[in-house]
């Protein structure tokens, strides 16, 4: 009955029961916001939540690793939600969008590189980007 209701509602009806965590991850799924209403979500649900709102990390108290890149990889922007974000989740935020690396303080010259091979653009969002980041922009997007 509380997995219908939970369905029926958007998700949104499981701060009226206390539900177990199937149905709390049936809730989440439906609607990512859902998440907000539930404490110490699993980081099956914090994932189940980016997936549909990588915005949503924001809200996430102490994401993991594997959160952090679900939500960069579903939308490179939500990087701006993270704060000092690994290697490994600028990588992912810039694979998926390389204009996301202006929300990286510092990027190292291998996100600047994976960032201006997915996007030339990227390049307009480096401070002194090398000659190798230089040229792999222009090898990546020769009309560019």
């Amino acid at each position: 009955m509380q997995l219908a209701a939970v369905k029926q509602s958007i998700g949104l009806a499981i701060e009226c029961i206390k539900p177990s965590e199937r149905v709390q991850l049936a809730a989440v799924r439906r609607n990512g916001n859902a998440i907000l209403r539930i404490k110490n979500p699993s980081e099956e649900m914090q994932i189940a939540a980016v997936s549909i709102n990588p915005a949503i990390i924001q809200y996430i108290k102490n994401p993991s690793e594997r959160v952090k890149s679900a939500a960069v990889k579903q939308e490179g922007n939500a990087i701006q939600y993270i704060k000092n974000p690994s290697d490994i989740v600028q990588l992912d935020a810039v694979s998926q969008d390389g204009d996301s690396i202006e929300y990286i303080v510092n990027p190292s010259e291998r996100v600047q590189l994976a960032a201006v091979t997915q996007s030339p653009y990227a390049l307009q969002q480096i401070k002194n980007p090398s000659k190798s980041v230089q040229r792999q922009a222009k090898f990546a997007w020769p009309n560019f």
